[in-house]
């Protein structure tokens, strides 16, 4: 048997993946590594966070080193890493990690990500777990654990043509099931943000923060042009039963303002945070909701300190916090 853990369980360390000028990040690319830095800086005073960079040289002079600051050269398409970077699960029976590295296509090949979708291959010796090749697209996004058997998942994103097409929803659950080891599949088939790339994508919308606690994006202005689709997926949640039958805790973010770029709405969304050993980095924009998301992650994560990071430059490529990072459970060493 095998169980696929959650990200509140302990963890061994976060990766990312730095900035580079052969990335979408060219445009304002010192805006972006700013970011980055805070975000990996965060992350160091909680656990190791492991960088993969094009110029190791380089971008360790953007840091104050320390122990937790790992760096390690390859050359990626992107920064995308929750997406590229394979994904932890834990054989109970031999009692270790195995890594799953599935196939990463750009978002239904929207986006070249030939470097991207090798990159765990390539770096599989780094990692203290082996790791297999899974042929199946999949993203780390698109899926979300609660560590013990539940997996909520978009229908957008996973039965979408453009990912696996030769499969219908009865194989893909099948194929989850036997990779994941998860026992239920949870299917949102509402929700979904302007300008977002993932086809829907479940971190960007609805997340697991404890085994029956699911904190979501809830839209409560009506001229919105979110608001039907969100509050139908707030009532699809409201609809699921766990394992036992009974409900899940549902804890609503705000929504947004509108926030554009270039005449074009980005996807900026609270539920794009990170949970880390002791802490949770919560994305802000610069925007009127960002308190009110700042207080009630303070009183859902009472356990742990959290820590505002300003990814306003992040949604101008489509994503948040959470995209840039992948943790690894505490199974999972390095080798570096």
């Amino acid at each position: 048997m095998r169980y696929f853990p959650a990200e509140f369980e302990p963890q061994s360390f976060v990766q990312l993946i730095f900035p580079h000028p052969k990335s979408d990040w060219i445009e304002y690319l010192e805006e972006a590594r700013s970011c980055f830095v805070n975000i990996a800086n965060a992350i160091s005073r909680y656990e190791p966070c492991l960088i993969i960079c094009d110029d190791v040289e380089l971008v360790k002079s953007y840091f104050t080193l320390n122990d937790n600051l790992i760096f390690i050269h390859y050359q990626t398409n992107d920064t995308w890493a929750r997406d590229c970077s394979a994904l932890s699960v834990i054989d109970e029976e031999e009692d270790e990690a195995l890594l799953l590295d599935f196939t990463f296509t750009g978002w239904g090949g929207k986006f070249d990500a030939s470097y991207d979708n090798a990159m765990s291959g390539n770096l599989a010796k780094i990692y203290g777990a082996p790791m297999r090749k899974i042929d199946l697209i999949l993203e780390g996004g698109g899926v979300e654990s609660n560590g013990i058997g539940a997996l909520l998942v978009t229908s957008e994103c996973l039965l979408n043509p453009n990912r696996n097409s030769h499969l219908n929803k009865q194989q893909t659950e099948e194929i989850l099931k036997n990779e994941l080891g998860v026992e239920q599949i949870l299917w949102l088939n509402h929700g979904y943000l302007a300008g977002d790339d993932t086809d829907s994508h479940i971190d960007t919308l609805a997340r697991f923060i404890d085994t029956d606690t699911i904190m979501y994006v809830k839209c409560d202005d009506k001229n919105d042009e979110h608001y039907d689709e969100l509050s139908k997926m707030e009532k699809e949640l409201m609809a699921l039963r766990d394992s036992d039958n009974e409900p899940f805790n549902l804890i609503a973010l705000p929504m947004t303002d509108a926030i554009f770029y270039d005449d074009e709405r980005l996807p900026a969304t609270y539920a794009n945070f990170l949970i880390i050993n002791d802490a949770v980095l919560v994305p802000i924009y610069n925007d009127s909701h960002d308190e009110e998301a700042i207080k009630i992650f303070k009183r859902a994560f009472k356990g742990r300190d959290i820590i505002p990071i300003d990814c306003s430059i992040l949604i101008r490529q489509h994503g948040s916090l959470h995209c840039v990072t992948m943790q690894f459970p505490e199974d999972v060493g390095l080798k570096t």
